[in-house]
């Protein structure tokens, strides 16, 4: 099945276009994460975690009533979906003595929802400690991941298109985290399976494209790095879209339908599908190109300079 049958729109012509909006939409990314910062959740900064069961329908707004007495009234509140009625997740960040929080939440809800007995399903307590080095081994495996993706392109390509594989997978990452932050969505142990998801959804698009260019290099040598570019992109674009698209339509019913727990999942998996797409076609390989016309170019001015000798 394709979608598109032999296009020869130019890519190549319009990157610079590309390049604007990339790089305002990575800045503005980056500048709100410097100044705001990420919204860490208590997976990465500590603190309570009860789930929670009642036996009579409840709203999310009554516990917060019932907890706000205790100082506990911005506590993230969760339900969990319609086939387990009832059930809610309450998330408290860290104040103080974190050992105690779960117990007092636990008395508030008992003593102000009398009417509303419960069962207590979980309580997970996480150390500012322990929160810190799961923050640590975040960034790390992001790191790792793009490390090894580096290593791997360019042992099966070449190191320039390493390079702007792992610098299209970098751009794609900030520009979600970007919206994740501006969007006040909590940053767990959740949304960063999600994030390592895009960087595994990019490369493999990405893949794809440099493994057309590689074939069309040796099938057009007589053509220019630009056509052969904006060929392969065109080759492979009824492939990137129909992915893109299957994707996108499964995750638009996760963020409509699959309740709160997974929604902010969701909803990173979605922009990153999106950027990920974008990116291999618009910012990998014109990067490439790009890099390729530059050693060119060095090579035309050394050659030049000899003649001038």
């Amino acid at each position: 099945m394709e979608f598109f049958k032999k296009t020869n729109f130019d890519f190549i012509g319009i990157r610079k276009y590309a390049y604007a909006f990339s790089i305002i939409t990575f800045l503005i990314s980056l500048g709100y994460l410097l100044v705001h910062g990420p919204n860490y959740g208590i997976d990465f900064t500590g603190g309570t975690s009860l789930q929670v069961k009642f036996n009579t329908p409840t709203e999310p707004g009554q516990i917060r009533s019932a907890i706000s007495g205790a100082g506990y009234g911005d506590a993230e509140i969760k339900n969990l979906g319609e086939k387990v009625n009832n059930t809610f997740i309450i998330r408290i960040a860290q104040m103080g003595d974190e050992a105690k929080a779960g117990d007092i939440v636990l008395q508030e809800l008992k003593s102000n929802l009398a009417d509303h007995p419960y069962e207590i399903l979980s309580v997970t307590q996480i150390g500012p400690k322990i929160g810190g080095e799961l923050r640590r081994g975040a960034y790390y495996s992001i790191l790792v991941a793009l490390i090894g993706m580096l290593i791997y392109i360019s042992w099966r390509f070449e190191f320039k298109f390493a390079v702007t594989a792992v610098i299209s997978i970098f751009h794609d990452v900030i520009f979600v985290l970007g919206i994740y932050t501006i969007l006040g969505l909590e940053l767990s142990l959740t949304a960063l399976a999600a994030f390592l998801t895009i960087v595994g959804y990019s490369i493999n698009d990405t893949i794809v494209v440099y493994d057309r260019i590689r074939e069309n290099l040796k099938l057009m040598r007589r053509e220019s790095m630009a056509t052969v570019m904006n060929t392969s992109v065109n080759q492979t674009l009824s492939r990137t879209l129909l992915t893109g698209v299957s994707t996108l339509v499964v995750l638009l019913v996760l963020i409509f339908m699959g309740g709160e727990v997974i929604h902010g999942f969701s909803l990173a998996l979605f922009f990153g599908t999106v950027i990920g797409t974008y990116s291999s076609v618009f910012v990998a390989s014109t990067l490439v190109l790009d890099w390729n016309l530059y050693q060119d170019r060095k090579k035309a001015l050394k050659t030049a300079a000899r003649a001038a000798r």
